[in-house]
């Protein structure tokens, strides 16, 4: 699936087309639509770029109690904690 956004409008944000493409991405991964991974790839970013992207906006990485726990589990499995 594409959506186009016609020129008029990426003309009237001031903003490239890369540069609409990142917020759309962050807008999404902000709302836990989609994962960094997948705005990663979509965009073409490393870890540290997207953490940066994120902090000049004021945001952090979605990383909450059960994602926590989740990782004890695993290190534990895997015999590392």
């Amino acid at each position: 699936m594409s959506v186009v956004i016609p020129d008029h409008i990426l003309q009237s944000t001031k903003m490239t087309e890369d540069e609409l493409k990142l917020e759309i991405a962050i807008m999404l991964y902000q709302q836990e639509k989609i994962s960094s991974g997948k705005v990663r790839a979509w965009i073409g970013l490393t870890v540290i770029e997207f953490q940066h992207e994120l902090a000049k906006r004021g945001l952090y990485i979605n990383y909450d109690v059960e994602d926590f726990q989740s990782d004890v589990k695993t290190l534990q499995m895997l015999g590392l904690m």
